[in-house]
C-alpha cells in the first residue's frame, strides 16, 4: 500500500528537495499551501509543514501544529535558517519528538522517520521481544515504538520454565517462545494492547505498558553518555536532537518517547534495554 505524506509549502525549492527525499523514502507526498492544512488534515496523515513560509508566524505555526497534534497526526516541522520563530522551538521539539530541523538539515533522517510513522501497520509487528531485564517478564518492543512488559506467565500454556529462545514470524506480527519444558507459547503483537499508560493495581496479574520514571531515566542517561565519554554537544550532533533537550532529559524534566530513547541509546553506543534496566 502507498504511504502518503501532505507537503505545506508554497517555496518551489523547498518542494523541490523535500519532494525529492521523501520520495526516495517510498512516500507518496501531495503538495498543498499552507492555509490548505485546517482542511486537508485528518487522523492518520503525516505532514510536513515549510515553517519558512511567510504565513507563519509563532502564533500560527503553533496553532497549525497544535491541531495536527490534537487530531494524532505525525508532523514534521521544517524551521527557517537563522534564528527566526526560535522562541517557540523547544515546545515544537516536545510537539513533534524527533522531527523539528532546520532548512536542509537532516532531510534522509526526518524523511525516514516520518515513512516509518506512515507505516499504520507498524503497531501490528514486533520490532524486538526479549527477556526482560526485571525478572519473570518478557519486553516487547513494536514497531511504533510502542513498548510492553508481559509479566509471566504470558498465557495459559506458559508453566514459567526459562526462556530458551525467541523468534519472530514472517512479518514480525507473531512471534514464538521456546521454553525449556518443551513448550512453545505464540505472542501476536496486535494482542498487547500498546495504547495502555498504566499499570495495572498492585497485585494483579496483567500487562501493562512500560512505566517510565523521567528522573531515574535522565540519571541513567546521563551516567550512560560520561561512561561513553560524550558532552552532551557530541550526543545532540550524532541524534539531531538540540542540546537543551538532552539537558531536560537528563535532568529529569522531560520523559522522551521510546523511539526518542532509542535514538539517544544509540548514539551512545548501548541497547536500549540497558538504559532502561533497573539499577
Amino acid at each position: 500500500m502507498s504511504r502518503s505524506v501532505l507537503l505545506l509549502t508554497d517555496r518551489a525549492p523547498f518542494e523541490q528537495a523535500w519532494r525529492a527525499v521523501l520520495e526516495r523514502s517510498g512516500l507518496t507526498v501531495q503538495k498543498l499551501p499552507p492555509e490548505a492544512l485546517a482542511d486537508a488534515v485528518r487522523e492518520g496523515n503525516v505532514l510536513v509543514i515549510d515553517a519558512g513560509c511567510e504565513v507563519f508566524d509563532e502564533d500560527e505555526l503553533l496553532a497549525h501544529v497544535g491541531l495536527a497534534r490534537a487530531l494524532r497526526v505525525s508532523c514534521a516541522v521544517v524551521l527557517p535558517e537563522g534564528e527566526r520563530l526560535s522562541g517557540i522551538e523547544e515546545l515544537l521539539d516536545d510537539l513533534c519528538p524527533g522531527l523539528v530541523t532546520r532548512g536542509n538539515r537532516d532531510l534522509e533522517r526526518v524523511a525516514a522517520a516520518l515513512g516509518r510513522r506512515a507505516d499504520r501497520d507498524r503497531g501490528r509487528r514486533f520490532e524486538y521481544l526479549a527477556v526482560s531485564p526485571r525478572p519473570s517478564e518478557l519486553l516487547a518492543i513494536l514497531a511504533d515504538g510502542s513498548a510492553a512488559l508481559l509479566q509471566r506467565p504470558v498465557s495459559d500454556g506458559d508453566d514459567g520454565s526459562e526462556v530458551a529462545s525467541i523468534s519472530l514470524g514472517s512479518g514480525a506480527e507473531s512471534a514464538t517462545v521456546a521454553l525449556t519444558s518443551g513448550r512453545e507459547l505464540t505472542l501476536r503483537a496486535s494482542a498487547l494492547s500498546p495504547h495502555l499508560s498504566t499499570r495495572p493495581p498492585a497485585g494483579t496479574n496483567g500487562n501493562s505498558t512500560m512505566p517510565i520514571d523521567g528522573v531515574r531515566l535522565g540519571a541513567r542517561l546521563r551516567e550512560l553518555r560520561v561512561a561513553a565519554g560524550l558532552t552532551q554537544a557530541e550526543l545532540a550532533r550524532r541524534t539531531g536532537i538540540h542540546r537543551p533537550n538532552i539537558a531536560r532529559v537528563e535532568a529529569g524534566r522531560h520523559t522522551p518517547s521510546l523511539e526518542t530513547l532509542a535514538r539517544l541509546a544509540s548514539a551512545i553506543g548501548v541497547p536500549t534495554t540497558t538504559v532502561l534496566a533497573e539499577e
